[in-house]
């Protein structure tokens, strides 16, 4: 067991297997300054450095967990938020685990959101947007706020807008966006789990993980779709009007 320095001195963990890295090369890695690295050790996104000796050493988990970091920051997570996600990671997560949990995390629809200000927003809408108006298509799940920025899914915004010029009501907006958060967690889960116990086994090795990759990249597109047509032949089912007798 090598103990770890820093705010959780005294307590262990194991040695990791394969090469450690010292700062500077895990800097280079994963494209970060020192400053960066230490910052997120200090808000515990990322453990203390192995120590070994004087020195501290850097395994596959620390790299792991940065591009976790990343990949948080990438969807817009602020920095609370990715406190709260890394917090929910167990502390014996292994690299794969971690890695895992990042493929899942990227995109699982080709159109990416689009970063745009107020004013950029309201030209690509055509009006202006009141706050009213701004939550409606955040409850929407049209764009969702970014700091002083929004990030938009410019594929559906002119849907959102003119919702708003029908009138859509916020509050219904607000209830669906509740509907599809339960189920959608849910749902989420069960996905993982299918996903962790059945398909990540078989492509464990490092070798293979540029072949996992590439088939989660593949399988999300079919994933949405089956989503969706299975949320359409549900709504036929409900929407079925029962005979009179």
């Amino acid at each position: 067991m090598v103990k770890s320095e820093g705010p959780t001195s005294g307590v262990t963990h194991a040695a990791p297997t394969g090469s450690l890295l010292t700062l500077d090369q895990l800097t280079a890695r994963v494209g970060l300054s020192v400053r960066t690295v230490r910052f997120y050790t200090s808000r515990g996104l990322v453990p203390p450095p192995i120590r070994r000796g004087r020195s501290g050493y850097y395994s596959a988990e620390h790299v792991a967990r940065i591009d976790l970091v990343l990949e948080l920051q990438s969807h817009g997570f602020t920095l609370s938020a990715i406190e709260r996600y890394v917090a929910g990671i167990p502390d014996d997560a292994s690299p794969e685990d971690i890695a895992l949990a990042r493929t899942m995390l990227a995109p699982w629809q080709s159109d990416l959101p689009v970063e745009m200000d107020r004013a950029q927003l309201e030209a690509r809408c055509g009006r202006e947007l009141g706050a009213d108006d701004i939550a409606t298509l955040q409850a929407l799940g049209v764009l969702r706020l970014r700091g002083t920025t929004y990030l938009v899914a410019s594929n559906q915004l002119s849907i959102g807008v003119r919702l708003l010029e029908l009138g859509f009501p916020r509050e219904v907006a607000v209830a669906a966006a509740g509907v599809y958060a339960e189920h959608g967690e849910q749902m989420a889960k069960e996905l993982y789990e299918v996903i962790n116990d059945k398909l990540a086994p078989l492509y464990d090795g490092a070798s293979q993980s540029e072949h996992f990759r590439e088939i989660m990249e593949r399988l999300k597109p079919l994933s949405v779709g089956g989503l969706v047509t299975a949320y359409e032949a549900a709504v036929a089912r409900a929407a079925r009007i029962p005979r009179r007798s």
